[in-house]
Parts: C-alpha cells; sequence; structure tokens
C-alpha cells in the first residue's frame, strides 16, 4: 500500500486482521505478525488498536494484541485495556496473544533465545496468516537484507508454505502506479513470496482544478505586519491553540466559532476552500515539495503582502498551519481537510572558537 500519511493504510491491514483472528478466536497462537521499524510506532498504534478492540463488542475479550519490544516497565500490562495492549513479557510468552506487535531485532531473538521460543508454542504451519511490515520503505540495504532473511526463517521454523500468507508492506514514500513493479519486485524479496500484478494499492489523486471545482472565490483578506508579527511570536511559544485564534482570525477577521471544536475545524475548512490565496498557493504548489522562500516569490505579484522575507515567510506557514488544522466532515466523520507535509533542512555549523 503506497499511499499518502493519513490515507488509512493502517486500517486497511488491521480491519481484516482483526476479522480473521475474531473467526478463529477458539484457535490458540499468534495469527498475525505486524513489524514496525521505531518502537515508538510500534507503541503509538498500539494505543490505537487497543481502543479499537476496546470499543467493539465482538472484539473485546476474543482478540487479544501484546507488543514485544524488549525493555519493558516494572508494571507492564497483563490485559487488555481501552489504552494499551498486554506488554508484559511472562504473560506473552504463557499466553501467546493473537496479534504480535515487534521490531525485526526483536524478531531475530524470538527465533533464537530458548525462552522467547515459547511465543511460537501454540503455531502450527496454518495459524500465522498475515504478515504486515509498516514503514516498508525504510528496510532497504543491510537492514532489508536482515528482515528478508528473517522472515524466510521464520516461515521455516514455523513450517509455512511458500503462498498461505498473506503479506502487506505499507508505506507513503514507495512510489506511484507508474513504479508498480519495482514495488512488486521489492515487495518480493523482501517477503520471499510472489505478488500479482494488481497487488499495488496507490491514492487517485485530485487536481488542484478538481479540487476547487465549483468553489468560487469570497474570501480575500491578508492578515496585517502587525498580526503576522504577532502569530510569530506566538509560534515559539507551547500553546497551538492561541496560534490557531491568532491565525484564524488574521486571515478570516469574521470567523466566530472555538477553532478547536469539530465544527469549527469543519467551517475553517470551508471558509479556506473560498480563499483566493489559499487557491493561488494549492494550484502553484500542485501537490510537489516547494521551499515557502520560493512560494512568495512566484506569488509576489499578486500579493504585495510577500515583499518582505521574513514576514512572508511566517504569513505563509500560518496559512499552511490552518489547512493542517482543518477538518472535512464525511458521513458524520472527520478527516483532513488537505495532507500537509513538510521538511525541515537543518545545516550544521561550526562552532565558534573561544579564545
Amino acid at each position: 500500500m503506497a499511499t499518502g500519511t493519513g490515507s488509512g493504510k493502517t486500517e486497511c491491514f488491521l480491519y481484516p486482521i482483526l476479522e480473521y483472528c475474531y473467526r478463529h478466536r477458539r484457535e490458540r497462537g499468534i495469527k498475525a505478525l505486524i513489524i514496525y521499524p521505531m518502537n515508538a510506532l510500534a507503541s503509538d498504534q498500539a494505543k490505537r488498536i487497543a481502543k479499537l478492540i476496546h470499543g467493539s463488542r465482538e472484539l473485546r475479550g476474543n482478540v487479544s494484541v501484546g507488543i514485544y519490544v524488549g525493555g519493558q516497565e516494572a508494571a507492564s500490562p497483563r490485559m487488555m485495556s481501552e489504552q494499551g495492549v498486554i506488554t508484559d513479557h511472562e504473560t506473552l510468552l504463557n499466553s501467546p496473544p493473537d496479534i504480535l506487535l515487534t521490531n525485526y531485532k526483536m524478531l531475530d531473538y524470538l527465533l533464537i533465545r530458548p525462552k522467547d521460543s515459547q511465543l511460537w508454542q501454540h503455531n502450527k504451519p496454518d495459524t500465522l496468516k498475515y504478515i504486515a511490515v509498516d514503514e516498508l520503505h525504510t528496510f532497504d540495504g543491510a537492514q532489508g537484507t536482515d528482515l528478508a532473511c528473517l522472515l524466510r526463517r521464520l516461515k521455516h521454523r514455523l513450517g509455512i508454505k511458500t503462498g498461505y500468507l498473506c503479506c502487506i508492506g505499507a508505506s507513503a514514500t514507495m512510489g506511484s502506479k507508474d513504479d508498480s513493479s519495482s514495488i512488486l519486485e521489492y515487495a518480493a524479496e523482501i517477503f520471499g513470496e510472489k505478488f500479482e500484478s494488481d497487488a499495488v494499492i496507490t491514492e487517485d489523486r485530485l487536481t488542484a482544478k478538481e479540487f476547487f471545482e465549483g468553489a468560487e472565490i469570497a474570501e480575500f483578506s491578508m492578515p496585517t505586519a502587525l498580526q503576522i508579527k504577532e502569530i510569530d511570536e506566538l509560534s515559539m511559544n507551547s500553546d497551538p491553540e492561541s496560534y490557531l485564534n491568532k491565525a484564524v482570525k488574521a486571515w478570516f477577521p469574521d470567523y466566530f466559532y472555538d477553532v478547536m471544536s469539530d465544527e469549527g475545524r469543519t467551517e475553517l475548512g470551508r471558509l479556506l476552500m473560498h480563499h483566493s490565496f489559499m487557491q493561488d498557493v494549492i494550484k502553484l504548489t500542485e501537490g510537489q515539495y516547494y521551499q515557502v522562500s520560493q512560494i512568495a516569490k512566484e506569488l509576489l505579484r499578486y500579493y504585495p503582502e510577500l515583499k518582505d522575507g521574513d514576514t512572508a515567510d511566517s504569513l505563509i506557514n500560518s496559512l499552511f498551519a490552518l489547512i493542517s488544522h482543518a477538518r472535512n466532515s464525511f458521513e458524520g466523520k472527520l478527516r483532513p481537510f488537505l495532507n500537509v507535509s513538510v521538511q525541515l533542512w537543518i545545516k550544521d555549523c561550526e562552532p565558534t572558537p573561544v579564545k
């Protein structure tokens, strides 16, 4: 699955895994293995999965999830809860979960350390059905080779036949439909399995013209130099609500909603759709990476407010903050108005010698 951040890649493989585990709830053993490149990512997803299971009458008490990533706290949870999954190692070894979250280094230990091998004590050749690797693009070079060898060792250890497993890779940066053949080849090398030609799931992106179709320009206000200075000062504090309140009033003087509420965020998205500067920025960038200074340079002839470089940067950044915060409402659920991707480049500087 090669789609953008926040597009639902996790749900794409998690829902089928949960359904499978529920249908096989009376069978013991690990049925799904989800591998993450970093412990922090695994822990974050564990909370998300725990909340999902707790909120389901069918899944709660019937599907168990554990995370095995090395060191553990003194009071590690031994049971599933709304806030988290099982992390206590002894509990996991004595009663292996249906779904195991781990990293590739820990997977190596789970295959070679005698004590950890208890995790697989109930697994038969047909017990493990799913292997999912999140952020698949990070497993390149030597790390990719390590993972590929680990997965082959795991399949051999459990006696899993080629073609039985459902293997999943998820990445926000793998490529597009045009790269399908190389993505399939890469996935086949990692998992040691054959993938069909239609196995790559990508996204269809709207052009700026399609996105703004029917959205006539009705908003023209631009923040003043004083407002931008105040917004810039707030950006130095750890108070996003104050920053957003100041920014939304600078861009939309008549805005009267609570900017942190669901209603306020959807109204913000509606107003942004009809703002002249917002439309011009999106039409200029067209989904590509742009330096903020370059955006200001390209649009200066239409917006004299961009003539001051520092002010222009803060002005554009405040707009992006509002875009990132805004939401669309779809069937009663909030979705991102647009996905904002920010890259921060940091340059090394020679230290000043001390005399």
